[in-house]
This record gives structure tokens, sequence and C-alpha cells, in this order.
């Protein structure tokens, strides 16, 4: 009965206390009465469950009011309520999960707080659903952790789309050894290297399937340095190079933010209403799709042979479209 009095104590200062709500002996006795049954429990009872609590780590804080009576409240419960709010924040941006699985997770984040600070807490983060969700990335992920740890070499079926954006399932993929994962432009990306013929790989976790651990390997990759390079995407580009941007002043800014340390800004000398970008970035289809997306505000400028590149790739989408039409 001990041990379920005390649980129920901090179950409730949990619950209805915080930085600026406490409770006294009194609330507390009425509480145990009226929710769990739990009658004819004396202050001095009380007064020592709440010692207990204290000294296994919980941080309740005593403080007097009036006529000198005593109210406790528990704080510090691990976050603050500007950390929780910005975990649920994330939680709920993070378009890899499920609705209902951002629902659970947001769920426990609530459990953090007070029924006062739950109120505050209502995200008013409105996210478009645009793609289909995996169903499998949570598994994957905690899986892909584990065997990461263990030093396992996997073996798995990927998933993939054709041209025509038909699902297929592509080849299988074997002896892999998992090196580390990571996010970009919303998806979760695992690196595996192959010993067979030494080579990396790049795959996205949510359209891994049927993963099975292999054998534990004391071989590891060979270190790779980190690429000082704008890179569009995961996966490794064709090469890369220093490219001159032709930028509208508007756009500049955000530009910026996206090349990050890789570029370099300077005023454009022959048109006050442009800048001038140089990055160093890797080069393949999915940069100049990048390029694209910015719009008529950028032109791409040298080297000249890049820009020939990127001139046919934009003529190759030009031709999808007849006159006419």
């Amino acid at each position: 009965m001990d041990r379920e009095r005390i649980l129920y104590i901090l179950n409730y200062l949990s619950r209805y206390t915080d930085e600026n709500h406490a409770v006294s002996i009194k609330d507390i006795k009425e509480h145990l009465a009226q929710v769990n049954g739990i009658k004819n429990v004396d202050d001095a009872t009380i007064r020592r469950d709440i010692a207990r609590l204290i000294n296994a780590g919980n941080n309740i804080v005593k403080v007097n009011r009036d006529h000198n009576r005593a109210y406790y409240a528990l704080i510090g419960k691990g976050f603050s309520l500007s950390e929780i709010r910005c975990l649920i924040d994330s939680v709920t941006l993070n378009t890899s999960l499920s609705p209902a699985h951002r629902e659970k997770l947001i769920r426990k984040f609530e459990g953090m707080c007070s029924d006062e600070e739950k109120k505050q807490l209502v995200s008013r983060i409105e996210v478009v659903e645009r793609s289909t969700v995996s169903a499998d990335l949570l598994k994957n992920l905690d899986k892909l952790h584990s065997l990461i740890a263990e030093k396992r070499t996997i073996d798995f079926a990927y998933s993939e789309y054709d041209e025509a954006l038909h699902h297929i399932e592509s080849k299988d993929f074997y002896e892999l050894l998992p090196v580390n994962i990571s996010f970009q432009d919303k998806h979760y990306y695992l690196k595996c290297y192959r010993k067979i013929d030494d080579v990396w790989l790049v795959f996205r976790i949510d359209r891994m399937r049927e993963i099975e651990s292999g054998y534990v390997t004391k071989r590891r990759p060979p270190k790779t340095e980190k690429p000082f390079y704008f890179s569009a995407d995961m996966y490794e580009p064709e090469r890369n190079t220093i490219v001159t941007l032709k930028v509208k002043l508007s756009m500049v800014n955000d530009l910026l933010e996206k090349l990050g340390e890789y570029a370099a800004y300077s005023p454009c000398r022959d048109d006050k209403e442009y800048g001038i970008l140089t990055v160093r970035a890797g080069i393949n289809k999915s940069f100049y799709l990048f390029l694209l997306g910015c719009g008529s505000g950028v032109e791409l400028v040298s080297p000249p042979e890049i820009r020939a590149e990127y001139l046919t790739e934009v003529r190759k989408m030009l031709g999808a479209y007849k006159e006419g039409l």
C-alpha cells in the first residue's frame, strides 16, 4: 500500500503542479481519497512520502504561503515547457511519420507536463500531407540503429519507382555494412559500404524492405572525408566544381541560406538588381533541378561546359511541351 500511495502522490504532483502551481497536504489527501480510494491518511504520512520522493531524486519544492501553510510542487521534470513545445513542433513537422505515429508521440510528451501546461502545448502548425508515409519507417530506423551499433552486415530488398512513377521492386542487396543514417529533404538515408567491390551506396530508409541481420564484421570501412561542396541530394555527384550564379537581389539571402558555407557573395558590376554567388557544388541532375526550382531569378553563368549541360537539361524539359497544346 505504501508503494502504491507514493506512486499516486508522484502522479498527482506531476499532473497538477509546476513552477506556477503548488498543492497542499490537504489537496493531496483529498485527491487520494476521491480518485484513488485511499482514505484516512494522516499529514505526517504524506510528508514522509514526499521526503521519500525527494530522496529518490524528484525535484519537489516546498513553499509556505497563507498562515504559514506548506505547499508542494514538482518542477524540473526533465524538459522545460518551451523545450517540450519545440519537440512537439518537430514531431508535427516530421512528414516521415504517419499522423497516428505523430499523435502517439505527442501524447507521450504531454505526459511530462502538468494539466495546466498541456493547455499551452497545442501546436498551431498545420502540415499539408503530400506523400505516402511508410509504415515501416520507425521499425526500419530502430533496427538499423541496432545493427550499426553491433557492426553487423545487412541484407534487404529495395523498392524503387520507374519513370512513370509506378512502384516496382528492384534487386536485393546482400552483405552491406551499414555505417550511418542521415536526414535530408524530409527523408532518412542509410549509407552503406560494400566490401566486395569497395563502393559506397546510399538508400532511402523508407524504401527498404525485409531487413535481415548478417554477420558481425571487424573490418572497418575506409575513412571518407566530409565533402566540402554543396550537394542537392544525398547521392555522390558525378563531379564537383566552382560555379558562378547571377542571382536577383531579392533571392540572394534565401539562396545563401540553402547553399550555406559553400557560397560567397559579391556585387554584380553590370546590373544593380543582381548579385553574384560563387559556389562549389556537386554537379548532377539534382543540382540542375535545384537551379530550375529557383526560376528565372537565377542564371548559371559559368563554367561554360556546366552551363551547356544545364541548358541541355532545360531543353529536354521544354521538349515535353508541344507548342499549341
